[in-house]
């Protein structure tokens, strides 16, 4: 499984870095990936994950990846189904900000209970919710000064493409994401929490 993880991730990340539209938005795109992985590394013999979280980890790398070769405005499949929903944008960082929220949330609900952080479940909840909506707002201001930095890049890299509310609807996307997880996927994550080392 570990080495099939390492394939898939390293076969799309080889493929991401041929040719991207624009290489520095590559790099920016790509780069939370990559540090996924090292981390990832650093800690699988100290804190093995549930198989479900290294599943959603790969998942939102991949989609960092897509979006780090073509833009995330730029997205084919996206432009394609534009006219099938009557959308006026590529929504495809809109995926992308949906992950954002999906995967920290899991990540976040595995320590807090791996660690008996919190033990009320309402109050885990609302932490975990807090957490996703905070990494949210950073990525946004982390964005907004790299695109200054940037300049020309910035418009690629932010992926606004005129929306004035783009800013806030990731947020939107990224808390929504958190809540299907925590709705869909605490299940599943709690059968596998069972069959692992604290």
């Amino acid at each position: 499984m570990k080495y099939l993880w390492i394939a898939v991730f390293s076969g799309v990340l080889i493929w991401s870095g041929i040719g991207p539209k624009d290489y520095l938005i590559w790099v920016l795109e790509v780069f939370p990936a990559v540090i996924g992985i090292l981390l990832i590394g650093m800690t699988w013999n100290k804190f093995r994950l549930t198989p479900l979280l290294y599943a959603l980890i790969l998942l939102h790398s991949i989609v960092l990846m897509v979006g780090g070769h073509y833009t995330y405005a730029e997205v084919p499949l996206f432009d394609d189904i534009k006219p099938l929903f009557g959308f006026e944008r590529n929504n495809y960082d809109k995926v992308g900000h949906l992950m954002q929220g999906i995967t920290p949330a899991i990540l976040t609900r595995e320590i807090i209970i791996r660690r008996q952080l919190i033990s009320g479940p309402g109050w885990r909840k609302f932490f975990i919710l807090a957490v996703c909506l905070a990494v949210s707002a950073l990525y946004e201001l982390v964005e907004w000064v790299v695109a200054l930095i940037s300049g020309a890049s910035a418009e690629a890299f932010l992926a606004t493409q005129g929306f004035a509310w783009d800013t806030q609807t990731d947020m939107a996307f990224a808390l929504l994401g958190a809540i299907a997880a925590l709705l869909l996927l605490s299940g599943i994550h709690d059968r596998q929490l069972q069959t692992i080392s604290k």
